[in-house]
């Protein structure tokens, strides 16, 4: 029963996830995003991303160890080209090319966007200056940031490890500005 309920989540969770991408923002990428999220005063959010796995996740999907777990899975593509492994490695693989700003790379990995949303219409200083304006123009803002996490963090994964949320969040979190 829980592992229904912890599936049923997942999927709730993927579908707003992906409408995150339908709202008619584009991914600008986390070069963009960097422009103004990189110095201390900020909060060096740019810093604490680069030095997380997040931020390697779709190069761990490059690796033999994760095309072994793709071919055990079942799976006739490599690990970087298998849509089951991309939705927690990586953003935009799935979007429209006319969504990804010419900044964008898939390659980032789990970045800014991943959690935040498309950027395109609250990346702009007046509006990110305005948190309220940002979360209207798309930025996510997570309230239950556990819900969120489980969408990847879960036992649908292959290489899952049980984790305190909380703890996890202690090494990535961004709380400025």
């Amino acid at each position: 029963m829980k592992l229904f309920s912890c599936s049923l989540v997942v999927i709730m969770l993927i579908t707003v996830f992906d409408a995150f991408s339908q709202n008619g923002n584009s991914y600008v990428g986390v070069e963009t995003c960097a422009m103004c999220h990189k110095t201390e005063k900020q909060g060096s959010q740019l810093s604490i991303w680069q030095n997380s796995k997040h931020a390697k996740a779709y190069e761990t999907l490059k690796t033999e160890q994760a095309n072994q777990i793709a071919k055990d899975k079942g799976f006739t593509t490599l690990a970087v080209e298998t849509p089951e492994c991309l939705k927690c490695h990586a953003t935009g693989y799935n979007v429209d090319q006319s969504l990804l700003g010419k900044k964008f790379k898939v390659e980032d990995g789990v970045q800014c966007e991943t959690c935040h949303g498309a950027g395109s219409a609250y990346k702009d200083m007046k509006i990110m200056k305005d948190k309220e304006l940002a979360i209207k123009n798309g930025l996510v803002v997570h309230e239950k940031l556990e819900n969120f996490c489980i969408s990847c963090h879960n036992v649908e994964s292959p290489t899952y490890v049980d984790m305190n949320i909380e703890e996890a969040w202690e090494k990535i979190k961004h709380p400025k500005p």
